[in-house]
């Protein structure tokens, strides 16, 4: 199992843990995360699991088959407050290597 930090939008953060190989998404919506939707299933159709992947993470999210897409990007530009650190969740399988991921959610005041 591993840990992964949310910060809600109200500057809550809620811990959790869970099993490698199941997207951010996934992972966020087992755990009743407010801020994560994931209407479209998590097939890159509707950007309610935008989030922002805290800079330490950044490369470790990007590794293997989780790098930042064409598609994902294109899908980015519609979301509230892009920045360099959105990703959408459903994109990201989570693997061993992001015990300890921290993960910011729209309307946190995170700073990246």
């Amino acid at each position: 199992m591993i840990t992964i930090t949310f910060i809600l939008a109200d500057g809550e953060k809620q811990t959790v843990k869970a099993a490698p190989n199941h997207s951010l998404m996934e992972i966020a919506l087992q755990n009743d995360i407010k801020g994560i939707d994931g209407a479209c299933g998590g097939c890159m159709a509707c950007a309610t699991c935008h989030c922002y992947i805290a800079p330490q993470w950044q490369d470790i999210t990007q590794a293997d088959d989780n790098e930042k897409t064409d598609e994902e990007a294109d899908m980015l530009d519609v979301v509230f407050d892009e920045r360099a650190s959105s990703r959408l969740s459903c994109q990201i399988k989570v693997t061993e290597d992001m015990d300890g991921l921290i993960v910011a959610l729209p309307g946190a005041k995170c700073g990246y």
